[in-house]
């Protein structure tokens, strides 16, 4: 059993290393089996697999009578599905997309509201909207703009800045 308990710790220090030196085995392995086990060999898949392995291994010897045979098997059976099971996870993580960063290009014909009344040619401020989130933004029109009004950006001038006009209704 205390073998079996070795094998289990020894697969969470690996894990513990495969926070810092994860893919390192995949770049080992990169230009001989190119592509063929897509991350199945990486150290948090075989640092599951020898968890599984030992600490199966040990219940089975702690709480049945059963030999060190039938720990073995099912330990390697419970490696396998933890084995497989951070596979899967992992490029699942991998595959997760996130949406496009937003850019200032993107408030090009929005509507806010002024929030600091912009003077003719001067400058003020307005609230926009950016990727969901409202933002203070120092905006600048050619009329002037009184506080509360709607307002359309016609430009973004810099990544703190637009040119805006009222909207007319």
């Amino acid at each position: 059993m205390t073998f079996f308990l070795g094998l289990g710790l020894a697969g969470i220090v690996l894990l513990a290393l495969s926070l810092i030196f994860d893919g390192v085995l995949e770049g080992l392995f990169d230009g001989v089996v190119d592509g063929i086990f897509d991350g199945l060999l990486s150290l948090p898949v075989i640092a599951g697999f020898l968890s599984m392995l030992g600490f199966g291994g040990a219940i089975v010897l702690g709480a049945t009578s059963a030999g060190t045979l039938v720990a073995t098997v099912v330990g390697v059976a419970a490696g396998l599905v933890a084995a497989w099971l951070t596979w899967k996870l992992s490029q699942a993580l991998m595959r997760d997309q996130t949406h496009a960063t937003p850019r200032d290009s993107d408030l090009v014909g929005t509507s806010g509201s002024v929030v600091t009344a912009i003077p003719a040619g001067g400058y003020g401020e307005v609230l926009l909207s950016l990727g969901g989130q409202p933002v203070k933004y120092a905006a600048k029109s050619a009329a002037p703009v009184p506080r509360g009004a709607e307002i359309w950006v016609e430009e973004a001038l810099s990544t703190t800045s637009v040119a805006v006009r009222p909207v007319e209704r």
